[in-house]
C-alpha cells in the first residue's frame, strides 16, 4: 500500500479516530481482515461476520505491528471509526488507485475468471510490475484489498469482478476505474439469481459501461451476448476468439497427446505459436483473451506467445493435476462449477484419458452439486450426466444429495448400465471407492461448486500416496 498517515485515512474514509495518539503515524504495510496476516505497519479491518468478530482481535492485530483498525466501533487501540466498514475500505481503495495512476484491467465473465486472471497477471508480469487478485477475492471486500496492496511501483492491477446481482459490477468499477475491461463469456452460472442469461449480460456488460473513451473494451467475439456488448461502451473495441474477424483470434487449435491446447496465435502485429501448460480446449479463450490484453498493453505477438506457453496455475484447485507415483493422475478442479466449466472438464478429461487407453488407463469423473441454478438445475445436472457418457468417460462417481442423483440419472438414461455410474453420499464414501478401485494409469477428475468440499477427495488420494507427487 502507498503511505498514508492516519489523519488521510480518516479524512478519506470519513472516519473519526479514537485512541490515536500520533494522527501522522503512517500505514506503510498492507490491509487485512485476518489478524494473523498482520505485519509492521498495517491496518487493520474489523469486519463482524457471521461466526467471528473482528473486532475482538484488535488488539492482537495492533500487538502484532498494524498501526490501527478500520473499526465500527472504538475497540481500545487506535482505530478509525466508521459507519460501515465495507464502503470505508472502498473509499481507500478508490483513493490509493488514483493516487497511484496505474493501469487498472478489469475482468469479469460467468466462467473462467480466475483462470484467464492468472494467465494476465503471469503475461503482464513479464513486461512490469503487477498486482492481480488473488484466488477469487473478486467481491466488494476481496477487490479493495487487491488494490490496496499495489504501490509505486505497480504498473497493472489485475482485477476479477464477480456479480450476484444487478448494479455489483457498477459498484466495483466505481472503487477502482478500469482502463481496459474484458467480458469472458454469458453463462448459466448464478442462473438462479439473475433469472436468465439476457439479465447475466446485462449485469457483466456494466463493465464495459464504464470505461473511459480512451480505454479499451475487450470483448468474446465467440459469445454473442457478449459480442453485443459494443454497443453500450464509448470505449475502442478490440474482439478476441476463433473466429476469422477477431483481432486478437487462435487457428489451427488442437490438443496434445495429453490434452494440453496448442493453436497459432494471430495478434494485428503477427502471429506465433504456443502451446498451453493448461489442460483442456477451453482454456484456449482464456489464452486469447489474455493475449488481447497484452497487445493492448503493447507487448509483442512474440512476447505474448512465449509468456502463455510458460504460464502454469496460481490458483489452487482448478484444474490442478498432480500424478501419484503409482500412475494415477488427480485432476482437482473443485474450486467452484457451473454448466460450462463442469462440461469443458469433462472434455478436458476425456483428451487426458486418450493417451492412457492403450495401456488400460481410465477416466473418473467425481461429480457433485452446481449450486445457483435455480430452474434449471435438473435440466443442467442431467446434461452433464449424458456428456459423460456421450464423452465415453469410464467412471462417474456423482456425490451428495438430489442434484447428484440427477447427474447419475443422466448418465443412466443416456446409456450408462451397471458399475459405469455410481450414487455415494458424501465425499468420504467416494474416497472409500476411489481407494479401492483406482489403478495405475487412470485419471480421476474431481468437481462441484465450492460449497460441496468436493476438494476432500482429491486431498485425500493423493495423502494416501507414498513418496513425492508431481504437479503437471
Amino acid at each position: 500500500m502507498i503511505a498514508l498517515s492516519l489523519a488521510e485515512i480518516a479524512g478519506i474514509v470519513g472516519g473519526q479516530p479514537h485512541d490515536v495518539p500520533d494522527p501522522s503515524a503512517v500505514v506503510t504495510g498492507p490491509v487485512v481482515i485476518d489478524s494473523r496476516e498482520v505485519r509492521q505497519g498495517s491496518l487493520f479491518a474489523a469486519f463482524a461476520g457471521e461466526r467471528v468478530d473482528g473486532h475482538d482481535y484488535a488488539q492482537l492485530a495492533v500487538e502484532a505491528g498494524a498501526v490501527a483498525v478500520l473499526a465500527a466501533r472504538p475497540v481500545g487501540v487506535p482505530a478509525i471509526v466508521v459507519d460501515d466498514v465495507v464502503a470505508a475500505l472502498g473509499a481507500l481503495a478508490r483513493a490509493a488507485v488514483e493516487r497511484l495512476g496505474t493501469t487498472v484491467v478489469a475482468l469479469t465473465g460467468s466462467a473462467g475468471k480466475t483462470s484467464t486472471k492468472d494467465l494476465i497477471a503471469q503475461i503482464l508480469e513479464r513486461k512490469a510490475p503487477t498486482v492481480w487478485t488473488p484466488g477469487s477475492l473478486n467481491n466488494e471486500i476481496g477487490l479493495p484489498l487487491t488494490a490496496l496492496r499495489a504501490t509505486a511501483e505497480t504498473r497493472h492491477l489485475v482485477l476479477e469482478m464477480g456479480a450476484r446481482g444487478i448494479g455489483h459490477i457498477h459498484y466495483l468499477a466505481d472503487l477502482t476505474p478500469p482502463r481496459i475491461g474484458l467480458v469472458l463469456n454469458v453463462g448459466s452460472a448464478h442462473l438462479g439469481e439473475f433469472g436468465s442469461r439476457e439479465a447475466i449480460a446485462q449485469a457483466k456488460g456494466e463493465l464495459v459501461e464504464v470505461l473511459p473513451e480512451d480505454g479499451a473494451a475487450i470483448l468474446n467475439a465467440d459469445d454473442p451476448l457478449v459480442r453485443a456488448m459494443a454497443s453500450r461502451t464509448k470505449a475502442r473495441v478490440l474482439l478476441f476468439g476463433e473466429g476469422p474477424d477477431a483481432d486478437v483470434r487462435g487457428e489451427n487449435v488442437r490438443l496434445t497427446d495429453d490434452g494440453r491446447p496448442a493453436f497459432e496465435l494471430h495478434t494485428p502485429t503477427g502471429c506465433s505459436d504456443v502451446t498451453l501448460r493448461l489442460y483442456g480446449e477451453h482454456h484456449v479463450s482464456n489464452a486469447l483473451a489474455a493475449a488481447a490484453v497484452a497487445h493492448e498493453l503493447g507487448m509483442s505477438v512474440t512476447e505474448i506467445a512465449d509468456a502463455l506457453s510458460g504460464a502454469g496455475t496460481l490458483s489452487r484447485w482448478r484444474m490442478e493435476v498432480t500424478e501419484r507415483p503409482d500412475g494415477v493422475t488427480v485432476v482437482n478442479d473443485a474450486y467452484n462449477a457451473n454448466p460450462e466449466s463442469m462440461k469443458a472438464a469433462l472434455r478436458a478429461l476425456a483428451a487426458m484419458g486418450k493417451a492412457r487407453r492403450a495401456d488400460g488407463g481410465r477416466t473418473w469423473a467425481v461429480l457433485g452439486q452446481m449450486a445457483e441454478l435455480g430452474d434449471a438445475s435438473l435440466a443442467e445436472h442431467d446434461a452433464v450426466g449424458r456428456l459423460a457418457v456421450r464423452l465415453n468417460v469410464s467412471k462417474l462417481v456423482a456425490v451428495g444429495g438430489r442434484e447428484a442423483s440427477w447427474l447419475q440419472l443422466g448418465a443412466y438414461n443416456e446409456g450408462s448400465w451397471g458399475e459405469e455410474s455410481v450414487h455415494v453420499s458424501d465425499a468420504q464414501a467416494a474416497v472409500d471407492l476411489l481407494r479401492s478401485e483406482l489403478r495405475p494409469g487412470d485419471v480421476v477428475l474431481v468437481k462441484a461448486s465450492r460449497s460441496v468440499g468436493l476438494e476432500k477427495v482429491a486431498m485425500a488420494l493423493l495423502e494416501t500416496t507414498e513418496g513425492e507427487v508431481a504437479v503437471r
